[in-house]
């Protein structure tokens, strides 16, 4: 029989695990790599509620798994010496498990790269480690144009807005991807479940003021709060200040379904927590210039749903960061990138880059893309 192989931290085992298990095995006899509890906390900054042994004695005793043991590397690719000596035929994934650089890596090794959607067994809910956990539906974020000038040493030259859109938690993100991990685990801890009711902007204000305490070294930008808290698509312009001069919000609209159709992503790594992106900036008025003009100009595109506009926008945003921040972006994201360019018509890295998601804006979604859906108004 054919060998297949899944990898994951699977903790508080579920139907949804056993459901994707056994839809794994009928492709051959299945081997389960098992994250350890430090790779499950570098990813998702959190220790996991079973640890290493138990998951997998509870995982080895299914009758789908052939065999199963705990990945003996770190990170994304923590089974990269277990894949190797295993050698499958196929590697097997869930659409919200998919990577550009797993599936890189069966192309090297010669491996076939499934990806399945999630799907529950018949009769029963679909099941998530996230949903078990707690039922949490505080937003994250992402920044489509413009990121950078909600601070102020880039703002201070040359005025000019970002554009976020609020993202419901249908996935769950990694930590340092981009999407305002940072700023939704301190919005959890004032509100627990969800943003309550209430003017948003001055919810906002408050998770930015306890994100951010008197005596804060690296101030995080405004609109990373302003992100997760304000439904909708949001144009925030910044003068110089780290709270933006003008706020002005689509929460409610057909046009948000016209950008979820069009954006998709596809998860890379998490940052390194060591990697310094704020190193070897080049921050000129020309180039906070350029951001600005970027920013605005995917504004006028989103709004008169010109795609290619859309995306041309986004990429010259993207440009213009990385010219500013030169450290977003390591030579194996370009060569990742390049895979995809001439399929899509923008780009850019989530958030402050270093790894996270690439965002793509096309007609058709990129296979085994995730998409996602815009928090609307109450």
């Amino acid at each position: 029989m054919k060998k297949v192989f899944v990898s994951g931290c699977y903790d508080m085992l579920h139907s949804g695990h056993v459901a994707f298990f056994e839809e794994a095995a009928t492709h051959g006899e299945l081997y389960v790599g098992i994250g350890s509890d430090k790779t499950l906390y570098e990813l998702k900054a959190r220790w996991p509620v079973n640890n290493e042994k138990e998951r997998l004695y509870m995982v080895k005793a299914l009758k789908s798994v052939k065999d199963a043991w705990v990945n003996s590397g770190s990170g994304l690719i923590d089974f990269l010496e277990e894949i190797k000596q295993l050698k499958p035929d196929i590697f097997f994934v869930n659409s919200d498990g998919h990577s550009i650089l797993k599936e890189q890596l069966c192309k090297d090794l010669n491996i076939k790269y499934i990806v399945s959607k999630r799907v529950p067994h018949e009769n029963l809910p679909v099941r998530s480690t996230t949903s078990l956990r707690s039922e949490c539906r505080i937003p994250y974020r992402i920044d489509l144009a413009g990121g950078w000038l909600d601070q102020p040493n880039v703002s201070s030259l040359y005025p000019g807005p970002v554009l976020t859109i609020s993202i419901e938690p249908d996935y769950d993100f990694n930590d340092r991807s981009g999407m305002s991990t940072s700023s939704r685990k301190k919005a959890i801890e004032l509100w627990q479940v969800d943003i309550p009711a209430g003017d948003k902007e001055k919810l906002a204000r408050t998770l930015f003021c306890f994100e951010n305490p008197p005596g804060t070294k690296y101030v995080s930008g405004s609109q990373d709060a302003l992100g997760i808290v304000l439904p909708g698509l949001n144009y925030l312009q910044y003068d110089g200040s780290y709270w933006p001069s003008k706020i002005e919000s689509i929460p409610d609209s057909p046009l948000l379904t016209w950008i979820e159709e069009r954006l998709c992503l596809l998860p890379l790594y998490p940052r390194q927590s060591s990697y310094d992106v704020l190193a070897n900036t080049h921050i000129t008025v020309e180039g906070a210039k350029k951001l600005s003009d970027a920013a605005n100009d995917c504004w006028k595109a989103i709004q008169a749903q010109d795609i290619r506009a859309f995306g041309k926008a986004m990429r010259d945003s993207f440009e213009a960061q990385i010219a500013l921040y030169p450290n977003m972006v390591t030579p194996d994201i370009f060569k990742l990138l390049d895979q995809y360019k001439n399929r899509m018509f923008g780009w850019k890295l989530s958030g402050a880059g270093g790894g996270g998601y690439l965002i793509f804006v096309g007609e058709t979604p990129i296979e085994n893309a995730i998409q996602i859906r815009i928090r609307r108004g109450e």
